[in-house]
């Protein structure tokens, strides 16, 4: 069928299970905000009132549902307001499709009234990004768009379209599913066998969760790994809620923020094992003396990661779950009751704590503990940055994926 560009863009965010778009209107994406009016019974858009608040929303979107987050801004400042949105999905692996319009074609590279080169400024923050010149090409640079944003390791795409060819007519064949990316994976059968071997040996391990438990729907893997091994866990500022909070092997975070426990713990595992977490320097403090005593397992999916901010004795490159899966196979379920005990006296003998409240005031900690006794633990807790945020996430009990909105990587203000 004959379509616009505009429309064509509806029907492919349709394609995709797309319902909810945050964006704020501008003369270059007229054509686009007449085609969702066409489509307000199946595309609801919310308006905010600036661009950035647009591009935190479709975040705290794809964060708190898992599905791909989608925002809309104009040419020009229109777009330049969406990049530090993107940059914090980007540092958190969060899953967006940025839509921008531009001037006309004829218009592209005279510095043209609302024009900047938003492909280039949002080069260094996305996964890939797209300027379509012909409305021929949108439907697939769309779904191409979905497809990098979801798989691998999730993050924004950019998808920047010219005025005119939001008018353009075009041909466009429905698909009836969205594409799905046709591979997964796996490290080595060898390199399995060998982490499979060093845990075995392990008397001491420790296991570590990172945002990728959570992209990776892998909870339920790593709760099942955990007990495997007989390991205490802790997890990432990006992983409040990937390990239920409430079990007992769970120590707390690790690093800058993290508890006396989990501190503990590392200084004295004999096996380190990171799933799905980029070391960042919140947690490593200092990178030379970290897991100097240990050896190190790391598995991610994205192979940039391995040896960029430590280096580590085994590398995994593949699907926290799978990878985790597949592990548990290779491995018989062990009691290392003498550490586990070790890591649960410190746990009991040394939690957060907090100075006594002055007469009439009260303190977070109790504030927190109290939101999440009246709320069941079951609260949708999204935060601003700074130290309440670090507050939420250690005396909240998150017990579920998806409950700990926060920008972790850019620490942006005003994402909450």
């Amino acid at each position: 069928m004959l379509l616009t560009g505009a429309q064509i863009v509806m029907e492919c965010l349709l394609e995709q299970g797309v319902d909810t778009v945050f964006g704020y209107p501008g003369g270059s994406v007229l054509n686009i905000y007449d085609a969702l009016y066409e489509y307000k019974d199946k595309i609801r858009h919310i308006r905010t009132c600036h661009e950035q608040a647009a591009a935190h929303a479709a975040d705290g979107w794809a964060r708190s549902t898992g599905k791909t987050g989608v925002c809309i801004a104009t040419s020009g400042p229109g777009a330049t307001n969406l990049v530090t949105g993107i940059a914090t999905a980007y540092m958190d692996s969060v899953p967006m499709v940025a839509i921008t319009g531009n001037v006309t074609r004829d218009l592209l590279g005279l510095d043209s009234f609302q024009e900047v080169d938003i492909t280039g400024i949002t080069m260094p923050v996305t996964k890939h990004n797209y300027l379509v010149k012909d409305a021929g090409d949108l439907a697939d640079t769309l779904r191409k768009a979905f497809l990098i944003a979801g798989s691998g390791r999730t993050g924004p795409v950019l998808v920047d379209i010219p005025k005119d060819v939001t008018a353009q007519k075009a041909e466009f064949t429905r698909m009836d599913a969205p594409a799905k990316m046709p591979w997964k994976h796996f490290p080595s059968d060898s390199s399995l066998a060998c982490a499979a071997e060093m845990i075995k040996k392990s008397k001491k391990p420790f296991f570590y969760c990172g945002g990728g438990i959570i992209s990776g729907e892998a909870e339920n893997e790593a709760k099942e790994f955990a007990e495997t091994i007989d390991a205490p866990v802790a997890c990432s500022l990006m992983c409040q809620g990937g390990f239920d909070q409430s079990d007992a092997r769970y120590l707390g975070m690790l690093g800058m923020h993290g508890t006396k426990a989990s501190a503990e713990a590392m200084k004295n595992c004999d096996l380190f094992i990171a799933a799905g977490t980029r070391f960042s320097d919140r947690v490593l403090c200092n990178a030379n003396l970290f897991g100097q005593h240990c050896k190190i397992i790391q598995i991610d999916i994205d192979p940039a990661e391995f040896g960029k901010n430590i280096e580590v004795d085994l590398k995994l490159k593949g699907d926290v779950k799978p990878v985790l899966g597949r592990l548990c196979g290779l491995l018989q379920p062990v009691k290392h009751s003498e550490w586990m005990a070790r890591n649960m006296r410190c746990k009991k003998d040394y939690p957060l704590r907090q100075h006594c409240a002055a007469p009439g005031t009260v303190l977070p900690k109790d504030v927190l503990e109290t939101l999440c006794s009246l709320t069941g633990g079951e609260a949708v807790i999204a935060t601003e940055v700074g130290q309440h945020q670090m507050w939420a996430a250690q005396y909240y009990t998150f017990r579920r994926p998806r409950q700990f909105l926060s920008s972790g990587g850019l620490g942006t203000m005003g994402f909450g």
